[in-house]
C-alpha cells in the first residue's frame, strides 16, 4: 500500500459512523449499488477491495470458506477463477449453492451475496487466462490445487518443469482451470452507523425481478 493509500485509509476510517451518508436507495439495481460501493472501496485506498470470501458446502453438509479475488461482475453475476480440481470447485460441482462476502471495514460496509454457480465459457476463461502474467499462467499448470504435496520442493520442481515445457511458447489454458460465475438470488448491503443503528437492505430475486426489504440490524 502506498503512502497516499494509507492516508486515504486513515481519512475514511469509520466513515459510516463518523460522517452522514445518504440512505441506501431501494430503487437501484443491486448490481448498480454494488458497482457504486465497489468503486468507493477502491477509491478509499483499501488494499484488495476485490477480495471476497467464498463459502461452499461438502457432500456431507460441512461448510467451508476461503478468500479469492473477484475478477468481473455484471447483471449476469460475479466471476472468479480457480483450478477445477480444487476442493471448492469439487464442492461447487456437487452443490451449486454458494455464498460470497465482501467486508470493507474502513468504510463500515459489507455485502453478502447468495446464489447458484455455473462455469463461465471456455472462451471467457481463455481470455482471462491470457491476460495473466506468464508466471501465474505457469503456476496454474504447476499446482495440483488442494492435493497433498509429497515434499516442500515438489511445487517448485513442477514449476520449473512447466517452464521448460512451455519455453518459447504461449502458455495454453489448462483444461482443469477456469472461471466460476455466481448468479445472485439474494444480495444484502450492510452499512455501519452510530449507536448500532445500522442499515441492512436485502434485494431478493423473485420472478426475474428484485424485491427490496429492510431488516433490523
Amino acid at each position: 500500500m502506498t503512502f497516499l493509500e494509507k492516508l486515504r485509509c486513515l481519512f475514511t476510517f469509520g466513515q459510516g459512523v463518523a460522517l452522514p451518508l445518504p440512505e441506501i436507495s431501494e430503487k437501484k439495481s443491486p448490481i448498480e449499488l454494488f458497482d457504486l460501493w465497489f468503486d468507493e472501496a477502491n477509491k478509499s485506498g483499501i488494499l484488495l477491495a476485490e477480495a471476497m470470501s467464498v463459502s461452499t458446502v461438502s457432500s456431507d453438509g460441512k461448510p467451508s470458506s476461503r478468500m479469492v479475488l473477484l475478477k468481473s461482475f455484471d447483471e449476469q453475476g460475479f466471476v472468479f477463477y480457480s483450478n477445477y480440481g480444487s476442493r471448492k470447485s469439487q464442492e461447487l460441482t456437487n452443490n451449486n449453492q454458494v455464498a460470497l462476502l465482501f467486508h470493507w471495514g474502513v468504510l463500515q460496509r459489507q455485502v453478502r451475496i447468495e446464489g447458484i454457480v455455473e462455469k463461465v465459457s471456455k472462451k471467457e476463461s481463455e481470455q482471462y487466462f491470457q491476460s495473466r502474467d506468464r508466471g501465474s499462467q505457469i503456476g496454474a499448470w504447476a499446482s495440483r490445487q488442494s492435493e497433498t504435496m509429497c515434499n516442500e520442493s515438489e511445487l517448485k520442481e513442477r514449476f520449473k518443469q512447466m517452464e521448460q515445457e512451455f519455453a518459447g511458447k504461449t502458455v495454453p489454458l489448462p483444461e482443469f482451470w477456469g472461471g466460476w460465475r455466481i448468479i445472485p438470488e439474494r444480495i444484502e448491503f450492510w452499512q455501519g452507523r452510530a449507536s448500532r443503528l445500522h442499515d441492512r437492505v436485502i434485494f431478493t430475486k423473485q420472478d426475474n425481478r428484485w424485491e427490496v426489504t429492510k431488516l433490523f440490524p
